[in-house]
């Protein structure tokens, strides 16, 4: 690991949702958008615990295969990643929640810094 014990992550908040957007068919089939905000609102206040076993009195039995078990995998993405759900600490710090700012900054910055008029392709160049 390049930055040790000084570095931290923070699962995509919005990819996470989508994980519990698919269990919410199972948990909450009449009123989806509501248990989803429920749900939201928990992550952001650091209750992925309580997410957890919301989730679990609809858990698919173990030999049904992952694209049909939602619930299952949406608590397996949360119990694998709990050290990266502290969405509290990053609101407090004014961090973003979701990865699309860096995803899409290839649209702008390598295309800047490489398409400047006489530069060279040089990995010296994207710096």
């Amino acid at each position: 690991m390049q930055f040790g014990i000084q570095g931290q992550y923070l699962v995509d908040f919005y990819h996470l949702g989508d994980y519990l957007w698919a269990a919410a068919d199972a948990l909450a089939p009449r009123d989806k958008p509501a248990w989803r905000e429920e749900k939201k609102t928990w992550r952001k206040e650091n209750r992925g615990q309580d997410v957890r076993r919301n989730l679990e009195p609809a858990w698919e039995p173990e030999h049904a295969p992952e694209a049909e078990a939602p619930v299952r995998a949406g608590h397996r993405s949360m119990a694998h990643r709990s050290d990266g759900l502290d969405y509290q600490g990053a609101l407090a710090k004014d961090l973003p929640l979701g990865s699309g700012e860096i995803e899409s900054a290839h649209r702008y910055v390598f295309q800047k810094r490489l398409k400047i008029a006489g530069a060279w392709w040089k990995a010296e160049n994207l710096a």
